[in-house]
């Protein structure tokens, strides 16, 4: 029998919480992909858990089920606060109380006016509740696009654009595969295949014929694929592979990005990979949460740019943003950024 895998600090615990809940990113909508872990009394590792797809068990149940007995006495770990509510399940903070552990250690509050509350609840039953560890890096992590849906009503928007370090996202003659490597589509396609939705215009449609789908490795079709939106008034032919049966796809006839916002309000997780145009256009409107830039190591000049005018007449009206994230793809990097102050 394996030994119980040991944790010898509340970050170390809260770090296994997060990579179980990232483990179930895109899966549990409408619920948040939460990640919880039971330790002992003796900082053994004894039931971990992540969030089940919708009116299945969430993380903490799952995770108390698992250690059984042994969480008596111990702590659990959690990335969000527990709820405090019946909807398709009881409250996460009914299964802690019974479990008679002695600690609860979450990291975001639940925003949440319905389901909030459960730290209150586990302190007036004697629990001991602590809050805060490793916060940020939930908050910009497996929680990032569901905090801001909780918090504003709207989905989350990432401009993902792929570049040349120069900022080009083409040649001059338009040729554009491919600038960024292998390990980069890669991880693109990772990302769609946690996304709800992904967003262009019938420009790049009618360019380039993209499929918008998820794909494994080997060029296979994810098991989740996200709904395909295409945006714009041009009529789309009908062998375009946007209309292809790999996907449901949804057009809508506008050019003003707040009705897409308004017409995905039902979706969390949005990716934009639409042209410079259409990228303009949302940050014109301010309806870019993040950008995703993966930047290639290569020169290309010329006059095809990753986006189109953002309405900066000068650059003292520059929009201002600030790096969250910097990774390596292969040779490329990835930038993740938020708007400055947010």
């Amino acid at each position: 029998m394996n030994q119980p895998q040991s944790v010898d600090s509340l970050d170390a615990a809260m770090r296994l919480a997060i990579e179980h809940s990232y483990q179930v990113k895109g899966t549990t909508y409408p619920n948040p992909p939460v990640g919880a872990v039971i330790v002992d009394p003796q900082g053994r590792v004894v039931g971990v858990g992540a969030t089940e797809p919708a009116g299945g068990e969430h993380a903490e149940v799952l995770a108390l089920r698992r250690a059984g007995g042994l969480a008596a006495g111990g702590i659990a770990f959690v990335t969000l606060e527990p709820c405090n509510h019946y909807g398709k399940t009881p409250p996460c903070v009914n299964a802690l109380i019974e479990a008679r552990v002695s600690m609860v250690v979450y990291a975001v509050d639940d925003p949440n006016a319905i389901a909030g509350g459960g730290a209150g609840r586990l302190q007036a039953a004697g629990v001991q509740v602590r809050t805060g560890v490793l916060a940020d890096q939930v908050a910009a992590g497996p929680l990032r696009e569901w905090l801001h849906k909780v918090r504003t009503g709207l989905p989350h928007v990432t401009w993902k654009y792929a570049s040349s370090v120069d900022g080009r996202s083409a040649a001059a003659d338009g040729s554009s595969r491919w600038i960024s490597s292998e390990a980069s589509r890669l991880d693109l396609h990772r990302r769609r295949a946690i996304a709800d939705a992904i967003v262009v215009g019938t420009g790049t449609v009618l360019a380039d014929d993209p499929a918008l789908t998820a794909r494994r490795g080997d060029g296979s079709l994810a098991d989740r694929q996200p709904l395909r939106v295409v945006v714009g008034m041009r009529e789309i032919p009908p062998e375009a592979k946007v209309l292809n049966d790999d996907s449901r796809t949804m057009v809508i006839r506008t050019h003003d990005p707040m009705e897409v916002i308004k017409a995905l309000t039902d979706r969390t997780d949005v990716l934009l990979e639409g042209g410079p145009t259409l990228a303009g256009a949302f940050l014109r409107a301010g309806a870019v949460d993040r950008i995703l830039a993966y930047v290639a190591p290569m020169l290309l000049g010329g006059p095809v740019t990753a986006v189109d005018d953002v309405g900066v007449p000068t650059i003292a009206r520059a929009l201002r943003w600030q790096f969250d994230g910097i990774d390596r793809a292969g040779p490329d990097l990835v930038l993740s950024l938020v708007p400055y102050g947010g």
